[in-house]
């Protein structure tokens, strides 16, 4: 047996395929997890290895450089020395610095730093104002302007035809900064990153010389990730080929989750009309993922399937059901995920092979809180932690200035903190639109959210108490950690693969994003959860919290895209059943009713006692001063506030009913799986040696 015929043994037929046509162009349609870069490497190594083509005449392009080092490395492997496998950018650059003296006479101005100094220059030049977030903003649009061909002059009309606005600026508005900003960009002889794609591109339009020696040099073009190719990298690949036909694109149409910068699946899908004749191969058979999560991948996307999603085939033995569960609110939803990612972990799970992906970076806290108390250690990938992003290291800094506000401590909690974070720019609306000013403002909504959770849960909770809370969580979540568990978004998961993937914040409003309200955006957005899904090779969590707080009204239900996936009980788990909102339609949690009345409870004092105000009370005063002696030493040991521990409600609670057990702990209100964990045992023993002093008592 050749070389060349070794290299097939390890393919499946769809996949030898793509690595024999070797003639003319080819287009493969590659459905996650169903080994494209294994068909791509291998197609270039029997290519080389039979001859069919000169290794260093080949160009193997792709988007990122830990793609294109993946693409050399598996090359070599297979003894395919000396292919150019690179990013558009690398290899758009190799070359506009190469032609570009040689066609206009100077070199190829330098590349700029950052655009953002650039943008502000412009920003001021039309007499305007905008804040860090702005720019990035602008920055974002002025990139998709770029790789999208679409010029100063005439960004208004097409962003009218696709829908596309800024929350802070009109498009008109953007036109003119984008223009100043090109203006003042050519005065200071810079280029950007997009510049580079569009100078390649100009100096093989204007110079045939330098496109024939581009042709000369690479015969044959493998591109991954097509479904990603922004309209300029498109034109760019169009002068590499020139009238040849030798290029082979893979992608797939369901992962296109980057449209908001140029992307479009309509280069992969109109590939056969732009190449009649074009061999088109499906990879169909996912080896990643067990039967029971490409089943879930298949019935997200089957609205779209045949057309632009590939019907995913399982090749692996039944495994996990994938779960689908509802909570009454975030908290408890990040509890359940972390205690489940400890199981896991005590297992013998490896961390680092466990995932929590959720769709905006905002949404990251509750889930680093309930790992950290739980000593698991985790990563957050793509952002900062919380707490290390800019907008709530400002707003902690603010908050902590705030404390000696009188004004501010006679207010309450919730209100002062939004007062304090008002003057930010925060606001009880948010933003219509996409990118850092939607960042921003959902990283500034969950601080204001926890201020008013802990205000419910702790009726007269000053700036004061609030702030060091905010310390302690921070503390917590900064401390050091080797790798764990990763935290990431959707977007930043995309290429990844973990065995056990917990998909949360999967609700309506989020999943579906409420500004994706076009069906283009709608299908972006069922496209990002199919990414999702289709990270997980063993296990599949998907959950969703009817309400943000607890206590909150619980009207969020799971996204749309999985109906047909959930069962009716499922589709209601989480949520308070019918008839059981207290005061202003909130959702009860915990004991609903007195248990010495049997009145509803609505205060939340109330619901941690069990009982009303004003009923009477059995309570232990004894037992009660036990108990809140050993919670002011246990928060002095763990250097946490004394009502993180247990706040004086219950243990109240606990002096009245006296649990001998960890169910009758958990009856408690107040006191979850986690804190049974951590001072379970002691509280009962103190329990039960009160019982037993009351007793002897009795008896004497």
């Amino acid at each position: 047996m050749s070389d060349a015929d070794r290299l097939l043994e390890v393919l499946d037929p769809e996949q030898r395929e793509v690595a024999t046509r070797l003639d003319g162009p080819m287009r493969v349609l590659a459905g996650a997890g169903t080994g494209k870069t294994r068909a791509i490497t291998h197609r270039i190594a029997y290519a080389a290895a039979t001859g069919a083509v000169v290794p260093s005449e080949v160009l193997a392009v792709t988007f990122t450089t830990r793609a294109a080092g993946e693409l050399r490395a598996r090359l070599a492997r297979l003894g395919a020395v000396g292919v150019q496998a690179r990013t558009f950018h690398s290899a758009a650059l190799r070359q506009a610095r190469y032609f570009w003296p040689r066609v206009y006479g100077v070199d190829l101005p330098p590349l700029v730093k950052s655009k953002l100094p650039f943008i502000a220059e412009a920003v001021q030049q039309n007499r305007l104002r905008a804040t860090q977030p702005d720019l990035r903003d602008l920055a974002g649009e002025i990139e998709w302007a770029k790789v999208s061909n679409v010029r100063p002059q005439d960004y208004v009309r097409v962003c009218a035809d696709v829908g596309r606005s800024l929350d802070a600026f009109d498009s008109a508005t953007v036109a003119a900064i984008y223009a100043a900003y090109e203006e003042t960009k050519h005065k200071r002889h810079r280029l950007d990153l997009e510049d580079i794609l569009l100078c390649a591109a100009a100096v093989l339009s204007d110079d045939e010389n330098a496109a024939s020696s581009v042709r000369k040099q690479y015969r044959s073009f493998v591109v991954d990730e097509f479904q990603d190719v922004s309209p300029i990298q498109a034109s760019l690949l169009d002068l590499w080929l020139g009238d040849r036909v030798g290029v082979c694109v893979v992608g797939d149409p369901a992962q296109t989750i980057y449209s908001f910068a140029g992307a479009s699946p309509s280069h992969l899908l109109d590939f056969p009309k732009k190449f009649p004749g074009a061999t088109s191969v499906t990879l169909a058979r996912n080896y990643r993922s067990t039967p029971e999560v490409v089943s879930a991948a298949n019935a997200v996307m089957r609205s779209e399937l045949g057309t632009a999603a590939v019907r995913l085939r399982t090749t692996r033995p039944a495994g996990r059901a994938v779960t689908f569960t509802g909570y009454p609110d975030e908290v408890a939803e990040a509890a359940s995920a972390a205690e489940s990612i400890k199981t896991l972990v005590s297992e013998g799970a490896d961390p680092a092979g466990i995932a929590v992906l959720f769709r905006i970076n905002a949404q990251s806290e509750p889930f680093e809180e309930a790992l950290a108390e739980r000593s698991v250690p985790y990563v957050v990938r793509g952002a900062e932690r919380f707490f290390e992003r800019a907008e709530v290291r400002q707003a902690v800094t603010l908050l902590r200035g705030a404390v000696h506000d009188t004004q501010a401590s006679e207010s309450g909690l919730a209100v002062a903190v939004a007062d304090v974070l008002g003057s930010m720019g925060w606001s009880r609306d948010a933003p219509s639109g996409r990118g850092n000013a939607r960042d921003r403002w959902e990283s500034l909504q969950a601080v204001v959210h926890l201020a008013g959770e802990l205000e419910a849960a702790h009726p007269g909770l000053d700036l004061v108490s609030f702030v060091a809370e905010l310390k302690r969580r921070a503390d917590a979540q900064h401390a050091p950690v080797a790798a764990g568990v990763t935290l990431t978004t959707l977007h930043a998961a995309k290429g990844l693969e973990w065995s056990a993937t917990f998909l949360v914040g999967m609700h309506e409003g989020t999943m579906p994003i409420v500004y994706a309200d076009t069906p283009d955006g709608l299908r972006e957005e069922r496209r990002l959860l199919y990414v999702g899904i289709t990270r997980a090779r063993d296990e599949l969590h998907v959950s969703w919290s009817a309400a943000r707080a607890p206590g909150g009204r619980g009207s969020r239900g799971p996204s749309r895209f999985f109906d047909g996936l959930l069962d009716d009980s499922q589709r209601l788990s989480g949520r308070a059943p019918s008839g059981a909102a207290g005061t202003g339609g909130r959702a009860r949690r915990g004991v609903a009713s007195c248990r010495v009345c049997g009145r509803p409870l609505s205060l939340p004092r109330e619901r941690k006692l069990g009982r009303c105000a004003d009923c009477p009370s059995s309570y232990d005063e004894e037992l009660f001063e036990r108990l809140r002696e050993w919670r002011r030493a246990r928060a002095a040991d763990d250097g946490v506030p004394a009502y993180c521990v247990f706040t004086d409600a219950t243990l109240t609670a606990l002096a009245e009913m006296r649990p001998g057990n960890a169910a009758g702990l958990a009856s408690v209100p107040g006191i979850g799986r986690s804190k049974i964990d951590k001072y379970g045992d002691t509280v009962l023993e103190l329990c039960a040696a009160q019982s037993a002093s009351t007793a002897s008592a009795a008896g004497g």
